[in-house]
């Protein structure tokens, strides 16, 4: 395969030599590990496509699970043409256009409010976007002359961030969920846009953000919020992000 890949709509994943189809990919068995756990392991390998399959590394987890890593060959092919993704529609602003920007749309302070709601306790993703201390060489949202932080923490209850959010009039509820298991993170943030919904006029509600690694980007009708970010998410992102949003709010109809 030559070409760059944007003269090329067609590719399949590389490993050893361009187009060879070599992936790699780690997953865990409920079984303890030994030479069964090892064909088990070889066999779900075959059944998703590798072929042939190869098992790089076995590991135990506890007496009763096994953590593997498979590597082998695929023969599917990716068309770029139709692959789709939810692209950046508005511009990356410096803290200094996005404050001038604020300034000259409210006229006052943007308030944020942020929080883990539910038993979610990870806080390293909210913080690495509020903090001013930020994320990946960028300041964070408390950096910004122009924007008023609340950072309510972890294992907020959806009563209280609404709660909250009233008293501070916030102009925007940025929520980070990292945990996932059984789509917690997905339930979470229903449960919070449905308690927005029930507690503001619709013109009034503020916009809702949810962050976390497990998010679909493109899920933001079913979950019922405005925006949703992935992982690896800076905190100039986030504020050019409202900034736009804020303005097409208050733009004239």
């Amino acid at each position: 395969m030559t070409g760059t890949v944007a003269e090329n709509r067609i590719v399949r994943p590389y490993g050893d030599t361009t187009g060879d189809g070599m992936v790699q990919m780690s997953f865990t068995l409920p079984v303890p590990h030994d030479k069964r756990a090892e064909g088990a392991a070889l066999q779900l390998a075959a059944k998703m496509g590798l072929d042939p399959a190869m098992l790089v590394h076995a590991k135990a987890m506890g007496p009763d699970f096994t953590f593997f890593v498979v590597y082998g060959r695929v023969t599917h092919l990716v068309d770029l043409s139709a692959v789709q993704v939810h692209e950046r529609e508005y511009p990356l602003l410096s803290p200094k256009e996005a404050n001038n920007a604020i300034k000259r749309t409210l006229r006052r302070k943007l308030v944020v409010l942020g929080a883990c709601i539910g038993t979610d306790a990870h806080t390293v993703g909210i913080d690495a976007i509020l903090n001013i201390k930020g994320f990946a060489g960028e300041k964070g949202l408390e950096y910004y002359r122009e924007i008023k932080v609340v950072n309510l923490g972890a294992q907020v209850l959806v009563p209280d961030l609404v709660a909250a959010s009233r008293a501070e009039k916030a102009d925007a509820v940025l929520v980070s969920q990292v945990v996932t298991q059984r789509d917690a993170h997905l339930r979470n943030t229903r449960e919070m846009s449905a308690a927005f919904r029930e507690s503001y006029p619709s013109d009034k509600r503020p916009l809702l953000v949810v962050g976390g690694p497990r998010f679909d980007e493109t899920a933001t009708v079913g979950l019922g919020v405005d925006r949703i970010f992935g992982r690896g998410t800076t905190p100039g992102e986030v504020a050019s992000y409202l900034v736009h949003a804020l303005a097409e709010r208050r733009a004239p109809s």
